[in-house]
């Protein structure tokens, strides 16, 4: 899991215009609770580790779908077991699935929130079997075995979002791909995992990654606008004091927060006290 890396994604933030709707929403979807509420900002996580902070303003512009900014959040599962309990419970509750593949290292699938941001809810494979292949992850997108999950331990009810589910990994709209990977594998520190037409991933630790940019729907687009609805930014949480300070170092500023080339917020924290 990336949780045992030297880069985890923590909190996401995204713009809402129905703060309640959105909020219901990932309730529902994941069983996130609310951790706390001031004003339009509510703050949604499992336990006490908030996961998704949602701003919420009636007047913020719907995104573009073509714009830069957010493909999906992709929560991961602790096991194989929570992945199936919660698919069982998609079905019974009738929730609109777009999408399903098998990655060679992950099962996933995808959705959109109810403002269409997309989600992706997925489960690592064990990393003994991921693909390696001149120092690359290579990552495939086959058809998901569906029935075979909802098979895999039927004893376990879906009963909320499981202790341990995190952020496994943010899936970004850019403009172009050689902007994008200066910042997000150079700046940032992070290995290139995998190439596909397209899109680059990127890893720290070995994980086959906690970023990936496209190009899929967005070549060309500009800096996001802030006053539309979608990704503001997120955190990654860092080992340590001294991998942050060699971040910002390769970034030339004293700033915890980075903004990316489309105007995405990076903020930067670590374990360490």
């Amino acid at each position: 899991m990336s949780a045992t890396a030297p880069m985890q994604i923590g909190l996401v933030t995204l713009n809402v215009r129905q703060l309640d709707t959105v909020s219901d929403y990932y309730r529902h979807l994941l069983g996130l609770e609310v951790i706390d509420r001031d004003g339009s900002t509510l703050r949604l996580g499992v336990g006490q580790t908030p996961l998704l902070e949602l701003r919420g303003n009636a007047d913020f512009v719907e995104r573009n779908p073509r714009s830069a900014g957010l493909f999906h959040t992709a929560f991961l599962m602790p096991s194989r077991t929570d992945l199936a309990a919660w698919l069982r419970y998609a079905a019974k509750e009738r929730i609109p699935v777009g999408g399903a593949s098998d990655h060679a290292v992950s099962e996933a699938l995808y959705l959109n929130d109810s403002e269409g941001n997309g989600i992706e809810v997925y489960v690592d494979r064990p990393r003994a079997d991921w693909p390696h292949e001149d120092g690359l992850i290579p990552m495939s997108s086959d058809p998901l075995d569906i029935a075979d999950i909802l098979r895999f331990d039927e004893t376990t009810a879906w009963s909320g979002a499981p202790a341990g589910m995190i952020v496994g990994h943010m899936h970004l709209q850019v403009g172009d791909l050689p902007t994008a990977e200066p910042f997000y594998s150079g700046v940032l520190g992070t290995d290139i995992t995998c190439h596909y037409p397209g899109a680059t991933f990127y890893g720290a630790g070995g994980y086959h990654h906690q970023l990936a940019t496209n190009t899929w729907s967005s070549r060309g687009a500009g800096p996001i606008d802030p006053k539309t609805t979608g990704l503001v930014g997120f955190e990654l949480i860092l080992d340590s004091n001294e991998q942050r300070d060699a971040i910002t170092a390769r970034a030339r500023t004293t700033s915890n927060t980075l903004t990316d080339p489309w105007g995405l917020a990076l903020t930067l924290n670590t374990r360490e006290v």
